[in-house]
């Protein structure tokens, strides 16, 4: 039995260089878990769940489902990328005060398509935003409080 082939990879991720040695068949979940970007939630693993979301050339991807290789030269961005405890991202903080996080499993990937959703649309309905988190699942709020944030958001935005 032969040794699979390993490609070197390099591409940022929040404007820090990675580089690294991946199979053809890993997964940029994988290869940025790998690289201890464990904000980056593996869930459904069939892209089914949204959990894994970051922003890849400013799309919104499914990071399980996306091979590793494929984000060659990409700039990818987490939630880490987001804001700090200190100065929390409009996303975040509207995500407290709207209580639109329970247990936090689904957050980081739902807060990842909320970003590149509204660096697109501004100013969505509220049925935009439930059309563009649609591919993310969460057990807790019942999208309500979720949709809330993001519609406030894009309201102080238009302040």
């Amino acid at each position: 039995m032969s040794e699979r082939k390993l490609y070197d990879i390099s591409l940022t991720v929040n404007d820090r260089e990675v580089k690294g040695r991946v199979k053809a068949e890993t997964t940029l979940l994988d290869f940025l878990r790998s690289n201890n970007f464990t904000e980056v939630k593996k869930g459904c693993e069939i892209g089914d769940c949204g959990a894994c979301t970051v922003i890849m050339d400013g799309e919104a991807v499914l990071s399980c489902i996306t091979l590793a290789l494929q984000a060659e030269g990409s700039k990818v961005y987490t939630v880490k990328s987001l804001g700090t405890w200190e100065k929390l991202h409009p996303l975040q903080k509207a995500f407290v005060e709207h209580e639109a996080l329970q247990c936090g499993f689904c957050t980081p990937g739902m807060l990842m398509t909320a970003k590149a959703f509204l660096d697109k649309n501004p100013h969505p309905t509220r049925d935009e935003i439930r059309e563009a988190i649609s591919g993310n699942l969460c057990r807790c709020t019942g999208y309500k409080k979720i949709v809330d944030a993001i519609e406030a958001v894009s309201k102080r935005e238009a302040e």
